[in-house]
């Protein structure tokens, strides 16, 4: 374990999504696990003003835990983070619904920090449809979104869209896309995971897949350990390779049920879409501040070094630096 410690205390370590409860609590658990970056969600079914409001307050947060964290606007922020032993804040969208029916707006939120922005969330807005209905492709104004996204270096995310708009999506895209947070449908039958066809897609266009441990998503559900996890994560390399491979968590530590019915119904309010039911973390990584244990998995499984290096971050630093016009 010591040598797990060591290099993950050495390996630029980076969640592709969290969407946690944030506070200085979870800050801290951050800088337990040695997090360099995380991106955070700051927009689910919020629209432009709700966003900038929550980027107001993640603003102030920034600035009150600035011991802790600091804001992520290039990937030399990301190294800058690693040196000043602070994790930094890539903010994030779950949602394109903030940018209205404004181009313009894309802009905006890309001077604001927002450095990933995802189509779609479950259901059909302006730009193309979620994975909980028919979908109905990207529309022609989700196409000059996605050439807006590319132009001020905003990176596409479809890990809750349709796979129609996804393909759509990722034909469009001029640069490269992401899974930020998913799993392969192979092991567990479920909507929000991805087919073995959808992962080479992507990857095969230059894509990303961040892997996420949401228990339900999982092929053990609540009763999933940090080595189901593993089992994943190899499950998509051995698909895809290990060169556009990642972690993305989907960690919702701090959050009640009031959160979980808010993300689980169209818009936050009307029809519902899933149910989860009991939300428990897999065993071993329950928590933000246990990301070691991950590292020391990958390397009891057989991992090389240089390859858990790359998924544990490094392969995300190379495709946001393609993305953000480095």
């Amino acid at each position: 374990m010591s040598d797990a410690l060591a290099l993950h205390r050495d390996s630029i370590i980076i969640d592709g999504l969290i969407i946690a409860k944030w506070n200085r609590e979870l800050f801290e658990d951050m800088a337990k696990g040695g997090l360099t970056a995380a991106n955070c969600t700051v927009s689910v079914w919020e629209g432009f003003q709700g966003t900038v409001d929550n980027i107001v307050e993640f603003n102030e947060l920034m600035r009150e835990n600035s011991d802790l964290i600091r804001p992520v606007h290039t990937t030399e922020d990301i190294l800058a983070a690693k040196r000043e032993g602070k994790t930094g804040i890539m903010l994030g969208f779950q949602n394109v619904h903030a940018f209205e029916d404004k181009l313009g707006y894309i802009e905006i939120f890309k001077k604001l920090g927002v450095g990933i922005a995802q189509m779609a969330y479950n259901t059909q807005n302006l730009v193309g449809t979620g994975c909980y209905e028919r979908d109905g492709g990207l529309s022609g104004y989700g196409r000059e979104v996605v050439a807006e996204m590319n132009r001020v270096g905003i990176m596409c995310d479809l890990s809750h869209v349709g796979p129609k708009t996804s393909e759509e999506v990722i034909l469009e895209s001029k640069k490269p896309v992401c899974y930020s947070h998913c799993l392969p449908l192979g092991l567990k039958d479920h909507p929000r995971n991805k087919s073995d066809e959808e992962l080479k897609f992507i990857a095969d266009h230059g894509g990303f897949i961040g892997v996420t441990m949401f228990a339900p998503f999982l092929k053990n559900g609540i009763n999933s350990t940090i080595e189901d996890y593993v089992e994943a994560i190899d499950y998509i390399v051995d698909l895809v390779g290990e060169d556009c491979v990642g972690i993305g968590t989907d960690f919702t530590q701090g959050h009640d049920q009031e959160f979980f019915e808010w993300i689980t119904h169209d818009k936050g309010y009307a029809r519902r879409l899933t149910k989860f039911g009991e939300i428990i973390n897999p065993k071993g990584i329950r928590t933000v501040g246990e990301f070691p244990n991950l590292t020391a998995a990958l390397l009891d499984s057989g991992w090389s070094p240089e390859k858990v290096q790359k998924i544990m971050g490094g392969n995300w630093v190379k495709v946001l630096k393609d993305v953000w016009g480095e």
